[in-house]
């Protein structure tokens, strides 16, 4: 799924954490899994699984119901609040782990998930985006990061090299922009959390920190955010991309106009390529992963993607986690790969995977490089669903605020949000 709906909806309200279920060893495991674009290749390959499983443990039948990512938040409060309707196994996008931990629905399946064999060859941060408090609540089923598309059939007109580091991104950005005034040099959206936030982690910066008692406190307002800020917000202006229309796009928005052939460059997603493949720039462009600040650094990018957990409520734990390690096991992920385009979270299935389809290999350097998360706390989804991010890089786009102001201003936004997280 595109990485724009994974971010957490608004907060959802506080419930009662419901009393864990039993564990019979038969009868109907209920999954909600999440609806794709174009849910059939989805759904032939967790056919397959369900399959497997169904004929691994006789006396269980599994039913699967695909539900729309955008009304998620809905579904899973309720489910959390009403454990005879709730599912036994999910699926949830990787923002969402602290808040669903927050609300008790999510089984801890810690000493399942480190006794698995499978586990040892999971990446560190899909490791990471299914652990809270050091416990395990759920298996990362497949991650997504972002890397520089560009344009080759106009670098080769203007004389241009892929850029080697983020002040060159900039600077060939606003040439293409002269050279080509029909043209964004690189299409930057004022609402791309997800764009900016590898000039921020590049330049040394963070979104937050925490102290010796675990709190976090926010860390946007740093001279190292700052600058990273700068450079990030440089891009969006008459000069490479107006403000006027740009500060309002998000991540699916610069992508649609790079597909659409009115961009130079654009940053983007693995789940990205289809897309491109389908529009007007389809065998004029190239991917290199996003550069960092010294020549042949990586920028880190926020790692992406979802998971599949098993809620606390399940009256069937022994068969839900068996399920959860199938639906999110190697071989699934390898199938999801082929069918979907989604990256693994397992590294050897992941090296295989970039063997049979090249196209991966800017973003699994991206991710060998190094990625990063957003706070594994349940005040993100406040922080995201309020624009504390998007608003802080429109008002510095429009000139209101100068980047430091405004990144002062977004850090007290977030320190009240971690303050009332706790």
């Amino acid at each position: 799924m595109p990485l724009a709906a994974l971010v957490l909806a608004a907060c959802a309200p506080q419930t009662s954490a419901p009393a864990a279920g039993g564990d019979e060893k038969n009868g109907t495991l209920r999954v909600w899994l999440f609806q794709e674009v174009s849910n059939q290749p989805k759904e032939k390959v967790v056919d397959a699984a369900v399959a497997a499983f169904e004929g691994e443990h006789p006396g269980a039948k599994v039913e699967v119901e695909y539900i729309p990512v955008e009304t998620r938040a809905q579904r899973v409060t309720a489910a959390f609040n009403d454990p005879k309707s709730a599912p036994d196994v999910i699926e949830y996008g990787n923002t969402d782990t602290a808040g669903y931990v927050e609300d008790g629905g999510l089984a801890d399946v810690t000493a399942e998930f480190t006794a698995w064999d499978q586990a040892a060859d999971a990446d560190p941060t899909a490791k990471e985006s299914v652990t809270v408090g050091g416990k395990v609540y759920g298996a990362p089923l497949f991650v997504g990061v972002r890397a520089l598309y560009y344009r080759t059939d106009v670098f080769g007109e203007l004389g241009l090299a892929a850029p080697k580091t983020q002040d060159e991104l900039v600077a060939t950005a606003k040439k293409i922009r002269k050279e080509k005034p029909e043209l964004y040099g690189l299409a930057a959206g004022g609402a791309f959390t997800y764009g900016a936030l590898p000039f921020v982690w590049a330049a040394g910066g963070d979104l937050a920190t925490r102290d010796g008692s675990g709190a976090y406190k926010a860390a946007l307002d740093s001279d190292a955010a700052v600058k990273g800020l700068t450079t990030y917000t440089s891009l969006l202006g008459d000069d490479n991309c107006p403000a006027a229309t740009c500060a309002q796009m998000g991540g699916n928005a610069t992508i649609t106009a790079f597909a659409a052939g009115k961009a130079g460059m654009a940053i983007g997603g693995d789940f990205s390529h289809a897309a491109v493949e389908a529009g007007q720039v389809k065998g004029k462009y190239a991917v290199v992963p996003l550069p960092g600040t010294t020549p042949g650094s990586i920028a880190p990018a926020f790692a992406g993607g979802n998971n599949i957990g098993v809620l606390r409520s399940t009256s069937h734990r022994t068969l839900a986690v068996e399920l959860m390690k199938t639906l999110a096991g190697k071989e699934t992920q390898a199938r999801l790969f082929d069918a979907m385009g989604f990256l693994p979270t397992f590294t050897d299935v992941r090296t295989a995977a970039a063997e049979r389809k090249p196209f991966v290999k800017p973003f699994i350097d991206t991710l060998a490089a190094g990625t990063r998360f957003v706070p594994a706390t349940p005040a993100w989804g406040r922080i995201d669903s309020s624009l504390v991010v998007p608003t802080m890089l429109q008002e510095i786009a429009s000139g209101r605020k100068d980047v430091r102001t405004a990144a002062g201003d977004a850090a007290k936004k977030m320190d009240a949000a971690f303050a009332e997280a706790g």
